[in-house]
């Protein structure tokens, strides 16, 4: 097995480097607490809470056969911030989710992490979260040797996931931050929300749901 922990720190090393960041701070050990089927352990630094909340019924499509979905860990505010980053191993490829809110279908083509297509049709890092009324960033992604992902707080947490990514080797990402205008989402929602699934259950012409 490859040595996570290495890979987490070159991960968040290049990034910070581009970003022009900072250290990231002492790390804790991966797996501090029980692990669910399907997730190996999640481990933070920085405050020695609980990650985060629940999962969001239908948040991913549940019509399609065979699709096999892991744990959602989903962020908010006042936890979630501007400039919150989200790291993941290198070689990762992104799937964009148009019109997700209606007819939810992929992008006409893959995009390299970190850049995916939001809602706007705009090209946007998605790997640090943005002000507050940025529009919607829904994503497939693929690519994962080891399934690891790291969220990387503003008030120098480090929440970090890792799953088996020979069972599930796709991460689901959805990113409301407050420009979706129609109900539920009116007044402002600020969340993201990331789940490892079997396989990506969009396709790119028609609704999956």
């Amino acid at each position: 097995m490859r040595n996570l922990s290495g890979d987490r720190e070159q991960a968040a090393a290049g990034h910070a480097d581009s970003a022009g960041g900072g250290s990231l701070g002492r790390r804790s050990v991966l797996g501090g607490l029980a692990a669910l089927p399907v997730l190996y352990g999640v481990a933070t630094a920085g405050s020695g809470q609980a990650a985060v909340s629940g999962a969001r019924p239908g948040s991913v499509p549940t019509v399609t056969d065979g699709l096999a979905v892991g744990v959602e860990r989903r962020y908010n505010a006042p936890l979630l911030t501007p400039g919150t980053r989200l790291v993941l191993p290198k070689g990762i490829k992104a799937a964009s989710v148009m019109d997700y809110y209606h007819q939810p279908h992929l992008a006409s083509a893959e995009s390299v992490w970190p850049y995916v297509t939001a809602a706007n049709g705009m090209r946007v890092d998605a790997s640090v979260v943005p002000e507050r009324g940025a529009p919607t960033r829904v994503a497939v992604l693929t690519g994962f040797a080891n399934g690891w992902y790291d969220v990387i707080h503003a008030n120098g947490r480090a929440d970090q996931v890792a799953w088996d990514a020979g069972t599930l080797p796709v991460l689901w990402i959805y990113g409301e931050f407050g420009a979706t205008t129609e109900a539920p989402f009116i007044n402002g929602i600020y969340s993201l929300a990331l789940q490892p699934l079997s396989r990506n259950p969009y396709s790119r012409s028609t609704s999956a749901r």
